[in-house]
């Protein structure tokens, strides 16, 4: 035996596999070496760092939520309480950030019912009744909402009725007026359109698919056919 293999084994040996489980975050692992609970991780103040400031952390939620797109007052200050940001931070913050223009109810109402008014590109064909209560659930108060509703075209309700209204019809091809009545008028009322305008374009557009309908068939019948006694 040589005098290396005859030398006692030095004291950290059979302590290696804790220390790679420490570093490799391991540690919630059974104790190797004695088959005990697990170890504590030890502390890392680099890691842990001092307590975030409230502030930083509500101003960084807000600017991150207000990249996507637009939102109302109420809408970010859940956010922030769902975040446990405290009341007079976000109060304070919030106040800020309209002051800058960064929040405004108004633009969002406008912004909210251009992207959902239309029955085009993507919009919802949602009426004004439909859109003021969207808002309301959003935060935005009566008056905010009334503003920017009364900008709307005061032909752009009805626009949006016949367009959902045509869309729907190719799937009532084979359905008969009265049963095509009752869908399409059920779904505009969905969509917050009054009973009046919503039976007065069906009963519109009915018409017009009925006498293309009319005159597609006329035009296949057989023009000898017709003279003949």
């Amino acid at each position: 035996m040589t005098a290396a293999e005859d030398r006692p084994p030095p004291d950290w040996l059979g302590d290696v596999g804790s220390g790679v489980d420490v570093w490799t975050r391991n540690a919630a692992r059974p104790d190797r070496a004695t088959g005990g609970p697990p170890r504590e991780l030890p502390p890392d103040p680099v890691a842990d760092g001092p307590d975030a400031d409230p502030e930083s952390v509500a101003r960084a939620i807000l600017l991150d939520q207000l990249t996507g797109r637009a939102r109302s007052r109420k809408e970010l200050g859940d956010k922030l309480a769902a975040k446990r940001v405290p009341a007079e931070v976000a109060t304070r913050l919030l106040d800020r950030f309209e002051e800058v223009g960064l929040v405004d109810d108004g633009d969002f109402a406008r912004t909210w019912i251009s992207q959902r008014q239309s029955a085009s590109g993507g919009g919802k064909g949602l009426a004004r009744r439909a859109l003021a209560q969207e808002l309301r659930r959003k935060g935005v108060d009566d008056e905010t909402a009334r503003v920017a509703l009364d900008e709307l075209d005061p032909d752009a309700e009805e626009t949006a009725a016949r367009e959902l209204v045509r869309r729907k019809l190719r799937s009532l091809s084979r359905v008969d007026d009265q049963t095509a009545t009752r869908r399409l008028v059920g779904m505009l009322a969905r969509k917050g359109y009054s009973s009046g305008l919503a039976f007065a374009v069906v009963r519109s557009e009915l018409a017009d698919r009925n006498d293309g309908a009319t005159a597609a068939a006329f035009e296949d019948d057989d023009p000898d056919a017709l003279d003949s006694p």
